[in-house]
């Protein structure tokens, strides 16, 4: 009987002892696997930092919208005053609408060179001169015989005859429009250029009429045509900071005037320069924006 318990003595530990074992080696393997995801932990964190870092530094994509937005502050209402304008030379005729250059010169669909070059002189003729008698003016040259107004029949007038048909128009300048008829045929083909930088090394030709004849002849705006009723009514509105020349006016309004509007601008104010923000004596008791204007530089109203 003693050698019996002696034996269920010795197994009893032996199965004692492989427990213990088995117990350690699953410690063993546990402290293996902590012990790995310890060491995967800090490459985990490390690759979404370098992720986040990668996505904050990748700069801003732009849309086509955000891209053409103005950079400089607009002025307070704006849009109102633009708007109500704009709601007022629709119901309301202005001079500019039959008379202006985009108004006067020949639509020949089968020689779009005559229109251009007719558009480019009614804005020569237009310096300094009311749109009657520049279209007045207009109207002289087209009726000439033979030729009409085009580049040849310009070049082969005699100064008489020319002097004749733009005497009205102020500050004219027969050899400046023959100047510029010249040069057209012998470098452009007898067509006019289509950059403003072209347009602006013809004789005569500033910005402002540059900038309209790519908006009338060419059909892009590339700039604001400013002329003295976009540069009076602009400063007026305080849309600009007392700007001293028409110049100026324009650099301006191009900082903050989305480019949506570059194209009929001009048209919009020179009408209401016309009809209600005259030079002298504004209207301003039937000026629809009245109540959101300024009136900065304004003397004297009605």
């Amino acid at each position: 009987m003693r050698l019996r318990r002696s034996k269920v003595k010795i197994e009893a530990d032996e199965v004692e002892e492989v427990k213990v074992e088995e117990v350690k080696v699953e410690e063993s393997a546990e402290i293996k696997v902590e012990q790995a995801d310890d060491a995967e932990r800090p490459l985990k964190k490390q690759r979404r930092s370098q992720r986040q870092l990668n996505y904050e530094q990748q700069p801003a994509v732009k849309t086509d919208d955000e891209a053409q937005q103005p950079s400089a502050k607009q002025p307070a209402e704006w849009l109102k005053v633009y708007s109500g304008i704009k709601a007022y030379r629709a119901s309301t005729y202005a001079p500019v609408d039959d008379m202006g250059c985009e108004r006067i010169a020949d639509h020949d669909p089968s020689d779009p060179r005559l229109f251009r070059y007719q558009t480019l002189t009614a804005l020569q003729l237009s310096s300094q001169t009311k749109d009657p008698v520049t279209a007045e003016a207009m109207a002289n040259l087209k009726a000439h015989q033979p030729g009409g107004l085009t580049i040849d029949s310009v070049l082969a007038m005699d100064d008489k005859t020319l002097d004749g048909h733009i005497s009205k128009v102020g500050f004219h300048n027969r050899k400046t429009m023959q100047q510029t008829a010249q040069v057209l045929k012998d470098q452009y083909g007898s067509d006019i250029p289509s950059t403003v930088e072209g347009l602006m090394s013809l004789p005569g030709i500033g910005p402002k009429m540059a900038y309209l004849a790519m908006q009338v002849a060419w059909k892009t705006s590339v700039g604001i045509g400013v002329d003295t009723h976009v540069h009076r009514i602009s400063n007026r509105l305080g849309w600009v900071k007392k700007t001293k020349t028409p110049e100026h006016t324009r650099k301006e309004l191009e900082e903050w005037l989305p480019r949506e509007y570059w194209g009929e601008i001009n048209h919009l104010l020179v009408g209401y320069g016309q009809t209600v923000c005259k030079p002298i004596g504004p209207m301003c008791s039937v000026c629809p924006v009245s109540h959101l204007c300024p009136k900065l530089g304004t003397k004297s109203s009605k």
